[in-house]
């Protein structure tokens, strides 16, 4: 479907034309698969009762429901310089893109609370791409701390941790559904808290690079754990609960018999996680446990997630994880999550990475002022090795998390991604004939 240049004279025009320089000794050795094992939490079953016990308190509604009362609306791109020319410095695209409200999308130079990471589609819940009669594009923001340099005063300084934004890119309108970590309080009653690297305390909110939508389950990325799963079936409506409260932006959790969201109306509790079982990684990564900063789904062939490093210096590495289809859970060997393959990555900086049928396609972000990369790269017949460039194209400024939204025979069609930076904000794809397009948004950059 697309062109693959071959050579290693190519490859190093590539690599330069990137601002990468493959040379030999640069990587790191290949991934261990040993270090790429996950197993369930200790209190998996103590996360799906408490949210079972908040189930008994609160009403919930499914998906499609949420998505027929959305309450905010974006723009649909018109043209080729799509509804935010400032995240493509310009460049046209050929595709589809999206932008968010004024309030999501931020300003430049302004003090900024929310910030967009992960992004996965109906495309990866179900092989049917519908939710009902819906479709959605789910993006995943975390909330920008103070000490971030980000918000300050108000409501602004809690730890509101992570959100998901569910957007409908048939009328582009979308909701935020606010994350919780649910708990049972010292009155011994449910309640939750706002997603943080450690449910303790003041502790950072959860950074959530990367998402993934299985089934019922949303799978998000804990740098240095592995994964927490959240239930679409498990989404409470704190607007038509009797005990409800939408209007206090300040409170989350429990109080005197309420119940509140930092303003949201919306709430979903984490129900399950999958962990290291080793010592949490280090920063070199050359080798041990792996991180976890962002997440794809591949359905080709068995169904797997997949996961990956991000590194400013060096080249992380990525995974594939088998999936169990008929639950939609990971498909465990004696009790523990086994990855099948892992691969050190060609380049670095990678912000998203997703297979399918052994290629790999892997999104770079450049800083603040640069287009981005969407990589296209070729996995080794082994279950282990080094990913190799076989195509560069562009991307837009702060590109992250990348999805793939296969066409109805399987075959290639869309990766779905999103940019960061305030007042740079685009949801767009990446298609095949876009990709084909020299010089565009997802076109050949060399």
């Amino acid at each position: 479907m697309f062109r693959k240049p071959s050579g290693r004279a190519l490859l190093a025009a590539l690599a330069l034309a990137s601002g990468v320089v493959l040379t030999a000794g640069t990587a790191h050795a290949d991934p261990g698969l040993a270090d790429f094992v996950l197993r369930p939490a200790n209190n998996q079953a103590e996360l799906q009762d408490r949210v079972n016990k908040l189930d008994a308190e609160l009403p919930k509604l499914g998906v499609q429901n949420l998505l027929d009362q959305v309450n905010r609306t974006g723009v649909s791109s018109t043209s080729p310089t799509t509804c935010n020319p400032t995240a493509t410095k310009g460049f046209e695209h050929v595709g589809r893109s999206f932008c968010f409200d004024a309030g999501d999308s931020s300003r430049v130079g302004a003090t900024v609370e929310w910030m967009p990471q992960g992004v996965t589609t109906v495309a990866d819940a179900q092989s049917d791409q519908l939710w009902g009669t819906k479709r959605a594009i789910l993006i995943s923001w975390y909330d920008k701390a103070p000490e971030d340099g980000g918000q300050s005063g108000g409501d602004a300084d809690k730890i509101k941790g992570v959100r998901i934004t569910f957007f409908d890119p048939d009328t582009a309108k979308y909701q935020h559904v606010l994350l919780a970590y649910p708990y049972i309080n010292s009155y011994g009653n449910p309640t939750y808290m706002s997603l943080r690297t450690k449910q303790i305390g003041s502790c950072p909110e959860l950074h959530a690079g990367g998402i993934s939508w299985y089934g019922n389950y949303l799978y998000v990325a804990d740098t240095n754990r592995g994964f927490r799963v959240f239930d679409m079936r498990y989404i409470f409506d704190l607007k038509t609960a009797s005990n409800g409260d939408t209007s206090d932006k300040y409170r989350i959790g429990r109080h005197s018999g309420v119940y509140y969201g930092h303003g949201y109306r919306y709430v979903m509790p984490q129900v399950a996680a999958y962990v290291n079982p080793n010592t949490p990684p280090g920063t070199c990564y050359g080798g041990g446990s792996p991180k976890f900063s962002f997440t794809g789904l591949d359905r080709s062939g068995t169904d797997h997630l997949t996961s990956g490093e991000y590194s400013r210096d060096t080249y992380g590495r990525v995974a594939r994880w088998p999936l169990a289809g008929t639950t939609g859970k990971p498909k465990l060997t004696d009790g523990l999550w086994r990855a099948t393959s892992a691969y050190r990555l060609p380049v670095t900086s990678v912000q998203g990475a997703v297979s399918h049928n052994g290629t790999w396609y892997l999104s770079r972000s450049r800083g603040v002022d640069n287009l981005g990369r969407l990589y296209v790269a070729e996995a080794p017949g082994t279950s282990t090795g080094s990913l190799s460039i076989t195509e560069t194209h562009y991307g837009g400024v702060g590109v992250e998390d990348l999805s793939h939204w296969p066409n109805t025979a399987g075959g290639v069609d869309e990766f779905w991604t999103v940019t960061e930076h305030p007042g740079k904000r685009l949801l767009y794809a990446c298609d095949p004939i876009g990709m084909a397009t020299t010089g565009t948004i997802c076109g050949t950059s060399a």
